[in-house]
């Protein structure tokens, strides 16, 4: 059983299809198309080219070190990240299986033979927003706590964004992600386990459903310079506008727009911010090391130094109480 549920996780998360690579990509192209076309009156290709890759951005010391952070961590991901997911979501999928079968007397799945197509509806949608409530909670805990904060300042130290910003993630970040992800979405795999084992997340002509949310959340498209909004959907779905908010340095933007795919858990909760359509933002740090952040060094080895200190920072032991001696003169 245990072996089934890492089985299928791995396919979940180790699954690359170059169709979905392209798909990302043609996304990306025809959102850089459609504000160029919004915003230019003199159009030319070359000026279409400057305005999509605008050179004070692409060479940028921060785009830089997103391109060797991206590669670097592109290379320790099938050694460590993967492996990770799928441990800790099969584990709490594996657990809560067992405990609510032990609980209600449940031997085996309740709906025998391949899952028809109202429980492939009902288990995709359920783990969409499991996922998602997920991501939106473990984020805001990495801007409440300041250990948490020290791995996420990572992301938040790109002051230009350029689509593979996105994977601008410290490992370790990533790695406690993952953990997380596997208490409530590993939760919902494993009462779906219960219900009809392995069944398969619905597909949208032939498009897995996951891949059709990144293209909709359009992450490589909020990690860039462009400003997308999706007008009265927004308050459904989180445009890329509304997420470029989230990195601003502005004071009244910080700790809003937490949310992954769904804004509405920022609305739930009180952290949702609406930007004016033409506002210019400026990303990265307020800190005063911000520049250390744009080297393998600053983005790898300094978050854990800082994390270590506060962590530490409670067992290190004070300075004991000069007792002052009394002058015997006084009462």
């Amino acid at each position: 059983m245990f072996s089934e549920l890492v089985r299928v996780v791995t396919t979940k998360l180790s699954n690359i299809d170059y169709v979905t690579l392209g798909l990302l990509l043609a996304t990306a192209l025809g959102s850089a198309l459609v504000v160029y076309w919004r915003t230019v009156k003199d159009k030319s290709f070359r000026d279409f080219f400057d305005f999509a890759f605008p050179a004070e951005v692409m060479l940028h010391p921060s785009a830089r070190a997103d391109a060797l952070f991206w590669i670097t961590k592109k290379l320790m991901m099938p050694f460590l990240l993967i492996p990770a997911g799928v441990t800790f979501i099969a584990a709490m999928g594996y657990a809560t299986n067992q405990t609510l079968g032990w609980l209600f007397g449940i031997s085996g799945p309740l709906i025998e033979g391949p899952a028809g197509p109202v429980t492939l509806i009902l288990f995709t949608a359920s783990m969409l927003v499991a996922y998602d409530i997920s991501y939106y909670l473990y984020h805001v805990a990495q801007h409440r706590f300041p250990f948490l904060w020290e791995l996420h300042k990572v992301h938040h130290s790109a002051e230009v964004m350029v689509g593979i910003t996105k994977d601008r993630v410290h490992p370790l970040d990533d790695l406690m992600n993952r953990a997380w992800d596997g208490v409530i979405p590993g939760i919902c795999f494993g009462i779906w386990s219960l219900i009809a084992l392995n069944p398969v997340e619905i597909a949208v002509f032939g498009v897995n459903v996951y891949v059709i949310r990144n293209i909709l959340m359009m992450d490589f498209v909020r990690h860039t310079h462009l400003k997308i909004s999706f007008g009265p959907l927004d308050n459904v779905i989180l445009s890329p506008h509304w997420h470029q908010v989230h990195h601003s340095v502005n004071p009244r933007h910080y700790d809003k727009n937490f949310g992954l795919l769904f804004s509405f858990w920022d609305r739930l909760f009180g952290t949702h911010f609406v930007p004016d359509p033409d506002e210019e933002l400026k990303f990265g740090l307020m800190d005063r090391d911000v520049r250390d952040y744009q080297s393998l060094y600053g983005l790898y080895v300094l978050p854990l130094r800082k994390m270590a200190g506060h962590l530490i920072r409670p067992f290190r032991k004070r300075p004991a109480d000069v007792v002052q001696p009394q002058d015997p003169l006084q009462p």
